[in-house]
Order: structure tokens, then sequence, then C-alpha cells
């Protein structure tokens, strides 16, 4: 039989075939550990756990890798609020994480790789991209010049990022050469965590990570990269321009497929609105975890869903008739 994926980089829908006959290399973007696991990872990490499965079922041998980020100005920041070291905190959300996935029959992940297990090889990558000159340093890091890479936006289509893109760790420096360039190795500050590498002592940027740990487990290119809609820029813009610059190789990933929003109450899921909301709240209130993977899997992965607690409720009694 075969598959087709709708491929975000081609804007169509294409038959798949792996790199390597039956095997296949997937990875989808892994959490930041410093808060509770919410609605949309549940809705993203579902969906790719049934794309798996069914790869499986079809008789692909595929590797499922997910990274997890455990070092990030989010977990500096938290664990200072709350006076507690990032590792302590860090660990704390990844094994609460671990156990949520466990909650939603999430069990098709090969491994997970943790950032700060992997220092030595982004500080190669990093090396690289200084010697090829895609990199520079000015006073708080080293940035990858996205001047340098003529295709950076080919998968979105697009340079200018917008209101629902995740934005939030562009990085500020008026010494930058583009508004856009991203930090790949931040350097020491006082009383933040930090390795001493031949870069000088710092810590990852938060895109680098991703390639670092898929160039060790895949190699330059491979099959299937996943994650959410509003990861496409400038996340997955950051991971093409990293390692098809560090290469010399293109596409880095063959097919690129991506879960919509997921909306709450009929608006964006946010604090702000009151309308965000935890897997941990789900169970506090009483629903079997699994009407929440019910839920979601009733609607095509690049479909937008809207929860409201109405529809886990009939998602949960649906559940159950088929437990009958």
């Amino acid at each position: 039989m075969d598959i087709y994926f709708t491929n975000t980089l081609t804007r169509k829908k294409e038959k798949f075939e792996p790199i390597n006959g039956k095997k296949v290399n997937l990875f989808v973007c892994g959490p930041t550990v410093y808060d509770y696991s919410h609605l949309g990872h549940a809705k993203t990490y579902i969906q790719f756990d049934v794309l798996v499965r069914f790869l499986r079922f079809s008789g692909y041998e595929v590797f499922y890798l997910q990274n997890i980020t455990d070092i990030d100005d989010k977990i500096i920041a938290r664990a200072r609020e709350q006076g507690i070291s990032w590792k302590s905190l860090s660990e704390k959300f990844e094994k609460l994480y671990r156990r949520d996935m466990a909650k939603l029959n999430n069990v098709s992940v090969t491994q997970y790789a943790r950032a700060t297990d992997y220092i030595p090889q982004i500080v190669k990558q990093v090396q690289t991209l200084l010697e090829k000159g895609y990199a520079y340093t000015i006073d708080d890091g080293i940035y990858f010049e996205i001047a340098k890479f003529p295709n950076y936006g080919k998968l979105s289509g697009r340079t200018q990022v917008e209101a629902t893109d995740a934005v939030s760790r562009i990085d500020e420096n008026p010494q930058k050469r583009g508004w856009n360039d991203f930090c790949l190795w931040k350097f020491s500050k006082a009383g933040e965590p930090a390795w001493e590498t031949p870069l000088g002592k710092g810590r990852p940027g938060w895109h680098i990570e991703d390639t670092a740990i898929t160039e060790i487990f895949f190699g330059p290119q491979y099959d299937i990269h996943g994650g959410a809609v509003d990861l496409i820029i400038p996340h997955h813009e950051a991971e093409i321009a990293q390692m098809e610059a560090a290469s010399g190789k293109s596409p880095l990933v063959r097919y690129w497929l991506h879960t919509a929003f997921l909306m709450v109450d009929g608006r964006k899921m946010s604090k702000s609105l009151g309308n965000f909301y935890t897997i941990d709240d789900v169970v506090k209130k009483g629903f079997d975890p699994l009407a929440l993977r019910y839920l979601f899997l009733g609607a095509h992965y690049r479909d937008t869903i809207n929860f409201t607690w109405e529809s886990l409720q009939g998602a949960e009694n649906g559940l159950n008739r088929l437990r009958i």
C-alpha cells in the first residue's frame, strides 16, 4: 500500500519513499521542560505517536527520536523564580512530561535525547559553521548569519515572523548583522549555567541542539521531521539553515509534517485569556486522559481542533462505549 504525505517543504502531497528502503528516521521537536505539559503538547504528540504506529504496522522500521530541551532561557528564569537549580527544575518537568505521555499512551518514541548530553556535538557543529563562514561572534555569543544562506525561508515561504510564530526566542542584540540572525552559542553570564568549551564558556542556543542531535543519530539527511505549525519559522527554518550550511547537502529532511493549532473555546490557548490547560488539569477534573487521545484522533493532524470541556466529555462518552 502506498502512503502519501502533504509535505510542508514542497507544499504538495507526495508518495512516501524513505531514503533507505523500509528504514525510517523520524524526528519530532520535544518539549522545553520548565512547566507542565499542556493540551497543545498532547495534540501534537498523540498525532505523531499514531503516525509512527501506522508506519510500523505498515512494515517500516521506524527510529523515532525526540529531543528534550533541558537548558534554555525559560528554564533558567523559572528556576530563579522558584529558588532552585536549573537542573532540578528541568529534571522535575522532564519526569512529569514522560509521565503525561505514558498516561496518553504515547509509547512509540525510540529514544529521548537531552540537549545537555550532547554539548560536544553542539560545539562541533558551531565550529563547522564558523569555519565555513556562516557564523560570527559578538559580545554575547556566536550567531548564524542568515544573509549567508540564500535558501532561508524555503520551508515557510517567508522570512518575516508573524504573530502566530514561536518567536519568544529571537535573540536581541544591536550588534547583530541581521535582525533575525539567531544565536548558536550563548556566552556565560553571571549566575547562569555554562560549559567550558573551545567556543568559550557558555551554553547552546535553542535551534542548534536539534540539528546536532539529529546529525548524531541520522547523519546530515533523514526522512521525516515533525512538529507543530508554529515552529515552522523561525525554529525549523533555522534547523534547515544550520544543517544544510554545515553539511553542504540538501534537503536536510525529505518530508516535513506539521500539526495544526489547537484552539480552546474558539480562541488561541493563552494564560492571559484564562483558557490555558495542562494535561494534569484534565486528570484533576476527573477525565480519563485517553479521552484526550480519542478527541484528538477524531480530526486530521493538519486540521485545527477546538477544545471545549463539552467536547472532551463527548470524547470520553465515545471512549466508554468502545469499552463496553
